[in-house]
């Protein structure tokens, strides 16, 4: 500006000797008097220029330096900020990473901790079924081996016991000491397999209100489980036949007595049949029971009466010796049953456990939008600092410095503003 100012006053002061000149040159005067005008007025051009000559130098020579020193000025400023930009990057980066670290590290703990939880709940969970159930079945199994293998024995002393057959006779003489020492091995069969309160004495069914000597609960899960009848029959009169026709060598009388005892069994049969199984109240088959184990193997021994039996009248004939058998497939059952209720409350626990965990993975789903608003955050940090290395670059440019300086401060400022209000 200053130099600008400089070549005007020179040009105005050439001009102003030029117009000075000419008049002079126009005004008559004597010839020696213009001469010494002319002479003086070129000296003082001489003089006036060389000022302005001087004047000039002086004024570059002042730009040049206040150009060098306005340059090293903005080399400093740019070195003060990069440094400042190097650092403030750095320590956002060392950060950046502290938090990474520090998150997957809390992820990584939870996620251990979590399948440390799961892993000894399974395993507790697998121990104690596999323990009760393995405990249960070798117990169940182990007595049922015990009453075949007992079956068995009292198979073999059939024939001794046919000798005792004189003393039942004086004893069962009375049929009412007959029925109730039946009924009351029965009732001691029950009480020693099944569990107290699984079956009622002296029920009654159906609409004529028979009533049967005992009804087992079956291990069913319903408010009101089916009854299975069990009625304990003993045909004396026709045994007894049997045993004395076997005894006399009388084919013909053994095998009418074989046949009056097939027949009785089948009688009794259609009387259960009739009376006790009554459904939904009763399951669809019931048992006779026969309490001595040489009666059920003259039955037995019928052929197809048991399969007839069962098959047409839905009866089962029992022994004593067959009897606990089935009654322990019964106590089976109920086992069954109170491990299914334990699994469904391990069921309830494990849905519980569920729930937590997806509780757990909404926590991390927060952590991880945290995480992902730091990084965002991090990022626009980064995008300003980019924005001030690109305005700093355009000091470089010396063409119109001052003008574009103050256009890039108001823009970077307006700009910086909406930045913040929009983090």
């Amino acid at each position: 500006m200053s130099s600008v100012i400089v070549l005007v006053c020179v040009a105005v002061s050439a001009l102003l000797m030029g117009g000075l000149l000419a008049y002079t040159l126009r005004r008559p005067a004597p010839k020696g008097a213009d001469s010494d005008l002319l002479a003086r007025l070129y000296v003082m051009m001489e003089r006036e220029a060389a000022a302005a000559r001087a004047d000039s130098s002086a004024q570059r020579s002042a730009m040049i330096e206040m150009e060098r020193a306005f340059g090293d000025r903005l080399e400093r400023m740019r070195a003060e900020l990069s440094e400042q930009l190097g650092s403030l990057s750095g320590g956002l980066g060392r950060e950046q990473a502290e938090a990474r670290a520090a998150q997957a590290e809390a992820l990584r703990n939870m996620a251990e901790a979590s399948a440390q939880q799961l892993a000894a709940i399974r395993h507790a969970v697998t121990e104690q079924l596999h323990e009760a159930v393995e405990r249960q079945m070798h117990s169940s199994f182990q007595r049922v081996l015990e009453q075949f293998t007992a079956m068995q024995k009292a198979m073999g002393e059939v024939r001794a016991m046919t000798a005792q057959i004189s003393d039942l006779k004086r004893l069962f003489s009375n049929v009412k000491t007959r029925g109730g020492w039946g009924e009351a091995q029965l009732r001691a069969i029950l009480d020693d397999v099944l569990p107290p309160g699984t079956y009622e004495s002296n029920v009654r069914l159906g609409p004529g209100n028979d009533v049967v000597e005992f009804a087992i609960r079956m291990p069913v899960k319903t408010e009101t489980p089916p009854l299975m009848p069990v009625d304990s029959k003993f045909p004396t009169e026709a045994y007894e036949k049997l045993l004395n026709a076997a005894e006399e060598g009388d084919t013909v009388a053994e095998k009418a007595a074989r046949k009056s005892l097939e027949n009785t069994v089948r009688s009794e049969a259609r009387k259960i049949a009739t009376k006790y199984i009554q459904p939904p109240a009763t399951v669809e088959f019931a048992v006779l029971y026969l309490p001595t184990d040489g009666l059920y193997t003259e039955v037995a021994r019928i052929p197809g009466l048991i399969d007839d039996v069962g098959r047409q009248f839905r009866v089962m004939v029992m022994g004593p010796a067959l009897m606990p058998a089935m009654l322990r497939t019964i106590h089976l059952g109920y086992v069954t049953l109170a491990l299914e209720e334990r699994t469904e409350s391990i069921a309830r626990l494990l849905g519980a456990t569920r729930q937590e965990m997806l509780k757990m993975d909404g926590v991390l789903d927060k952590l991880a939008r945290n995480a992902q608003a730091m990084s965002f955050s991090i990022e626009e940090a980064r995008r300003r600092t980019r924005v001030v290395t690109r305005r700093l670059k355009e000091l470089d440019n010396p063409v119109g410095a001052e003008d574009e300086g103050e256009e890039s401060e108001i823009e970077f400022s307006g700009h910086a503003k909406g930045s913040t209000a929009t983090g």
